[in-house]
């Protein structure tokens, strides 16, 4: 199904995808199977119950399938960019170019993806996330909103951020990863952090406080083990040496 109000580039279109709203796909994308673009989000399903259980002129209250998909606001998918299959991007959320995302994405509303960003399978982007450019997310990861990734981070398999210092609370923060960070894999960062701009967290780390630039912290709590340069150096001889 594809709404009558969505634009559709030159782009292959899997038939059991579903397209919401006024969504619109760029030229020269893949659109996997089963995959829902520009879904709704809440208060838009509430409206459509609400449209679907108020009797019309005529007394009916039905509302046929074209009529629902059309009321989403949509996603936008940039130009080059492969949506795999059984991936759902809600309304309201912006894929730039070149972008890929792996097998059983979620993408909430208000996201915004850079160019060249990488979203592994599994991984949930739970709304109001802004990741930049060239970001590389493995599979598994958990983001929720008002987390935001600067170009070039990676992100390993299994990563966890969190958004509230005391759950459930009425107060969600901001946390900020920093350019050309390194996050290794099943880490946890805790609400509110400032990881610096190149930075690397060894993979099971729990992040409790802000990391300076250019330095490796491990353990849990994360403390400061070395500096990014020599991180740089062991990493090269690891690569150059006999295995």
């Amino acid at each position: 199904m594809i709404s009558r109000k969505a634009l559709i580039g030159k782009s292959f279109i899997d038939p059991t995808a579903s397209i919401y709203g006024s969504s619109v796909i760029e030229d020269e994308c893949y659109i996997g199977s089963f995959s829902l673009i520009g879904y709704p989000a809440r208060d838009t399903l509430i409206k459509i119950l609400e449209r679907a259980f108020t009797p019309n002129k005529s007394g009916s209250n039905y509302i046929d399938f074209p009529t629902i998909y059309d009321i989403s606001e949509g996603s936008r998918i940039g130009k080059n960019s492969i949506i795999r299959s059984h991936v759902v991007i809600y309304e309201k959320a912006i894929l730039g170019k070149r972008v890929r995302v792996g097998h059983h994405v979620l993408i909430r509303e208000n996201s915004i993806i850079g160019d060249d960003t990488l979203i592994g399978s599994n991984t949930i982007i739970d709304g109001d996330v802004e990741i930049k450019n060239r970001v590389n997310i493995q599979s598994g990861v958990y983001i929720p909103p008002k987390v935001i990734i600067q170009d070039s981070v990676f992100i390993g398999p299994r990563v966890v951020f969190t958004n509230d210092k005391y759950p459930p609370s009425k107060r969600l923060v901001k946390t900020l990863v920093g350019e050309g960070a390194v996050i290794g894999a099943n880490s946890t960062i805790i609400a509110g952090i400032k990881i610096g701009r190149r930075s690397v967290i060894a993979a099971g780390s729990v992040v409790t406080k802000d990391v300076p630039d250019e330095v490796v912290v491990a353990g849990n709590p994360a403390r400061i083990i070395m500096s990014r340069d020599e991180y740089e150096e062991k990493k090269r001889k690891y690569e150059t040496e006999d295995l």
